[in-house]
């Protein structure tokens, strides 16, 4: 009876551990890189494949899920989704071919198929404020990966090895699966009879202002964060005189500012328009950034300045990334799965691109004003996707009442 299949929708701890999972799927092993690359006999730009290209593939995946279970449902994609990625980790466990380590390690992406369809399940459920405050609960809760996971990687790697590693991966997805079997019950009960059908509604959503508009500020939010992170490491030490483990401390300020971002949003966000809580994030954003800037170019070069700004910037991104994620699958919501998938790619997407950009301009000697700078820019380009938003809505808005009275004045 205790193992019966779902029939209710998934517990918001369920939700939080799919969401979850695929964030540690991506950082927690990367302590363990320099030894995995001895291991396998390969250089370690040869072994960072392993995180290269997991986020190529993961965007793949997340493009071509969404449109599935908006098709045939969420339940079936994600328990398939966590068998592969139980079976892919196992693989990655016990390989001695770095060949095969890769394939295991590109089908891990399967877990990606729990971030893309959490999303969709809770806008199934609830409208877009009470999605937006639910999405903001769940980033509060697994805000804790990002920070814990490298840690945990690291002592299992010093204590037991890096395959240490894929096993606990492994235990989770087998974990989920049973969980998602007794938990998680299907949402979308408006599938579309055919993919043809469903083809034929994807312009309207692929040529939605405000699906791009709301996509493309939550992928500008996110991609501060990489700035960060990508640049960190490499000006904080140099600057600040810090060794690694208060550096790991440090660190952590901007996903402290944004667990307090997303803990205010699940209060605000059922009372306040979703393009007023995004404008509001990146102007938090743009100013504090500002500020730090502004003060270390002054002179004062202090990490409660720097920091301090990531701590801002965190709180503008839990203010923003909820609400312009709910906002993007609201847009179509028989479609939520599709364009969870789709934001979600542009994510990773992006992701990528600032993080290679970071690297590419950011030294010991420039960073503590151009990491400011560039997560600003993005911030400014962010508010203006957001602005945009507010802009269409407002113009949808009166068009639908124009018709509306058209349509009064006719049947009179």
């Amino acid at each position: 009876m205790a193992f019966r299949a779902a029939t209710t929708p998934p517990h918001i701890t369920t939700l939080v551990m799919l969401t979850g999972t695929s964030v540690l799927t991506l950082n927690m092993f990367l302590p363990s890189l320099a030894h995995m690359a001895e291991d396998f006999e390969v250089d370690y730009g040869v072994m960072s494949l392993a995180i290269g290209g997991y986020l190529a593939i993961s965007a793949v995946v997340q493009v071509i899920i969404g449109p599935l279970s908006d098709r045939y449902g969420r339940r079936p994609l994600v328990l398939v989704g966590m068998l592969v990625f139980f079976l892919a980790s196992l693989l990655c466990a016990v390989t001695e071919s770095f060949e095969w380590f890769l394939v295991g390690r590109l089908m891990q992406t399967a877990s990606a198929t729990g971030m893309a369809l959490s999303r969709a399940a809770i806008r199934d459920q609830y409208d877009e404020r009470d999605s937006a405050a639910k999405l903001a609960l769940i980033s509060t809760l697994m805000a804790v990966a990002p920070m814990m996971g490298p840690m945990l990687g690291g002592f299992l790697d010093a204590v037991f090895g890096w395959r240490a590693n894929f096993l606990l991966y492994a235990l989770m997805g087998a974990v989920l699966f049973v969980l998602c079997w007794v938990d998680a019950g299907e949402t979308h009960h408006n599938r579309s009879t055919s993919f043809g059908a469903q083809f034929r509604e994807y312009p309207a959503l692929v040529g939605s202002r405000r699906f791009w508009g709301y996509a493309v500020c939550v992928a500008l939010s996110v991609s501060t964060f990489h700035i960060f992170v990508t640049a960190a490491p490499l000006i904080a030490p140099a600057a600040f005189g810090m060794g690694t483990a208060e550096l790991g401390m440090w660190m952590g300020s901007i996903t402290l500012g944004f667990m307090i971002g997303t803990l205010i949003s699940t209060r605000v966000s059922r009372r306040a328009e979703l393009t007023s809580m995004m404008i509001a994030g990146r102007l938090l954003a743009v100013v504090g950034i500002s500020a730090g800037g502004l003060l270390i170019w002054a002179g004062l070069v202090h990490e409660y300045v720097f920091f301090g700004a990531m701590i801002l910037s965190g709180m503008g991104n839990g203010l923003t990334s909820p609400n312009a994620t709910a906002g993007a699958v609201s847009v179509r919501p028989h479609l939520a799965g599709s364009a969870s998938g789709l934001s979600s790619a542009l994510i990773v997407g992006m992701g990528a691109v600032t993080t290679t950009l970071t690297g590419a301009l950011v030294t010991e000697e420039n960073g503590l004003l151009l990491v400011p700078g560039l997560m600003v820019a993005a911030s400014v380009l962010g508010l203006l996707a957001a602005l945009y938003v507010r802009r269409v809505n407002r113009q949808e808005a009166a068009l639908a009442a124009a018709r509306a009275e058209a349509c009064a004045q006719a049947a009179e």
